[in-house]
């Protein structure tokens, strides 16, 4: 059977399982009826031109893990951020585990969107955000028909929580092959300020496809720091849904560090609505292999006097392969917008391959706005000076590689985030690093 008559399939008994309430039953067949009218993206799609999820979709997925596999702290510990005090979301294979996580309800609410969506007490932050800015498109309406679990994030007016919040999906192999949907909702209102830290682990070499849907409300005077950390396995397939949408003078920050997994298509869209608003995109990757990743970014400017700025740095080996779509959309209202755009890429194998295309829409004519892309190779000038005082070729490469892609390491706010990810640069890079970035 193929995966999208397995979705089907399984669609009917979801709902039964599933006890929400009658708006949500509504937007879960709207989106359910939208998928099966649009079917699974392909390349005929021009947002889909460079990436094929045909070798993906081939599996023979297990929609609703049956089995369960207990993990014990000490066999993931090193995917959690420890080194630091954090609240924690845990899932394993799609259910929550109470065991590794740490929620909270005092003063703001770090829990489950299972709880959010079912119980009354939720229901004016559900119907004033769930699935109010997340696209119709095929694999974000596919998420939606099946949403139930993931994050619940509600952090009130004026309050700063104090630790960053960790949301890690662990997958077990229970089953030979699974496919899983996550749904988070984080709202922050009036003058608050979030940290949060996101990943997806395979802990198996049997293929796993991830359909994650994120929304982020970020309301006036906000500020929202997120960092995704994407260092899967090779058999592990991902694709992050990300929506954003912003009030005045609000704050938002994406860091988006992309090393492993076999194919991943990051989709992140921001929405200003409001005046003297800040959008900030950054990524990092770094491939070998036949891995694959597309940056999929759209910033629509909508109001006056706002700023976005993205800057991604790719390094690609062997016959991986990069996507940047970046697009910049300022509406005619949306005068004296500063909108930044650069993606630099450097090929450190000629099979490698980088599929750019930055794109500007710009319909008011009082503005600032720039995009550019690179691509190259090492400078071989700088890695001969460095090699004529005493440095080894291959720690050349590495310490050119780390000055490349710290443009986007030095804006991360969180230290132990920062070193973390130094970490998995210098191990991807197979050297060792003395320093602190």
């Amino acid at each position: 059977m193929e995966l999208k008559d397995k979705l089907l399939s399984s669609y009917v008994a979801f709902e039964n399982d599933i006890d929400t309430n009658s708006d949500i039953h509504e937007i879960r067949s709207e989106a359910f009826q939208n998928f099966e009218d649009l079917g699974f993206p392909t390349k005929k799609l021009e947002a889909w031109k460079y990436t094929s999820l045909n070798s993906v979709l081939k599996q023979d997925y297990s929609i609703f893990p049956n089995k369960e596999n207990s993990i014990q702290l000490a066999d993931v510990q090193k995917y959690f951020i420890d080194d630091i005090d954090t609240y924690k979301l845990v899932f394993i294979d799609g259910k929550y585990s109470s065991f590794l996580s740490e929620t909270t309800h005092d003063t703001f609410d770090v829990c489950l969107m299972s709880s959010a969506l079912a119980k009354p007490k939720y229901k004016a932050v559900i119907e004033n955000y769930f699935n109010k800015i997340a696209k119709k498109d095929n694999l974000t309406s596919l998420n939606t028909a099946f949403a139930n679990e993931g994050a619940y994030i509600y952090i009130p007016r004026n309050v700063e929580v104090e630790k960053p919040i960790q949301i890690i999906n662990f997958t077990t192999g229970s089953e030979a092959a699974t496919m899983l949907q996550p749904r988070n909702l984080i709202v922050v209102e009036q003058n608050a300020h979030v940290q949060i830290i996101e990943r997806h682990q395979s802990l198996t070499s049997n293929p796993v496809l991830t359909n994650a849907v994120t929304e982020v409300f970020a309301a006036k005077d906000s500020t929202v720091d997120i960092y995704k950390i994407q260092n899967d396995d090779k058999t592990a397939s991902l694709v992050d849904n990300s929506y954003i949408e912003q009030k005045s003078n609000s704050i938002v920050s994406v860091h988006t560090f992309s090393f492993g997994g076999n194919i991943t298509r990051n989709n992140l869209n921001f929405y200003q609505r409001g005046e003297h608003i800040d959008s900030i995109l950054k990524g990092i990757t770094i491939l070998e292999g036949k891995q694959h990743v597309d940056h999929h970014t759209l910033v629509h400017h909508i109001e006056p006097n706002c700023e976005s700025h993205q800057d991604y740095k790719g390094i690609y080996n062997e016959r991986s392969t990069g996507v940047f779509n970046g697009k910049v959309v300022v509406d005619k209202e949306a005068q004296k917008t500063n909108a930044y755009q650069k993606s630099n890429n450097v090929l450190l194998s000629d099979k490698a391959t980088i599929n750019a295309k930055p794109q500007l829409e710009i319909f008011a004519d009082d503005v600032k706005c720039s995009h550019g892309c690179t691509i190259g190779q090492l400078d071989d000038d700088a890695l001969f000076y460095m090699q004529q005082r005493g440095i080894p070729e291959k720690e050349g490469k590495a310490l050119l590689m780390f000055a490349f892609a710290n443009t986007v390491l030095e804006s991360v706010k969180i230290p132990e985030v920062k070193q973390r990810i130094a970490k998995i640069i210098a191990n991807k890079l197979n050297v060792k690093i003395g320093f602190d970035l």
